[in-house]
């Protein structure tokens, strides 16, 4: 099989982070996913969560902005979803979920296969409130492609690397359950 067949034949995961901190924990382990999985999946890393306005459902038929219709494209071309996120303030960051706003009226989510990643220092009411989210736009979450990644800073350091085995195998069975989910 040639590079251009293998390419072609990739899945497409559009991986959304959820801080809109520079190098943050979450787009540190998207990162190390799009690495790991470089020969097998087409990872687009989408980290402008903080460039889409906010929602306004008055906005959302008629003047669609540009960077909202690019959102929902990506998220329409790709054959699964995954998004990482901190817990903010015991919930989710307000950007990620303005963005997941966003995509109500659209119904992207409908039936596309999506993982999550909460990595947090504890993150269990985010990982909760994303979970509920996720199933009320229709998304198809299997229950190993969800994961509650707790003190994830200390699993990350500095330079962005996943060193640690352990945390690496929760991520791969993450990844690896979001590709058997894609048809």
């Amino acid at each position: 099989m040639n590079k251009e067949t293998i390419l072609a034949n990739k899945k497409r995961i559009f991986a959304i982070s959820g801080s809109t901190r520079k190098k943050s924990t979450s787009e540190s382990i998207l990162r190390v996913i799009a690495g790991m999985y470089a020969e097998s999946l087409d990872v687009e890393l989408y980290l402008d969560i903080a460039g889409l306005p906010h929602f306004n459902p008055d906005l959302d038929k008629k003047r669609v902005h540009s960077s909202v219709k690019q959102f929902r494209a990506s998220i329409e071309r790709a054959d699964g979803v995954l998004i990482c996120t901190p817990e903010y303030v015991f919930g989710l960051p307000g950007t990620l979920k303005n963005a997941i706003d966003w995509t109500v009226s659209a119904t992207v989510f409908t039936n596309k296969p999506v993982a999550m990643i909460v990595a947090s220092t504890g993150g269990e009411m985010a990982f909760e409130s994303l979970d509920l989210i996720l199933r009320t736009v229709g998304a198809a979450v299997a229950e190993r492609s969800k994961l509650l990644l707790q003190g994830a800073r200390s699993k990350v350091d500095d330079s962005g690397i996943v060193s640690d085995k352990n945390t690496l195998d929760k991520i791969r069975g993450v990844v690896d359950s979001l590709a058997a989910t894609i048809i």
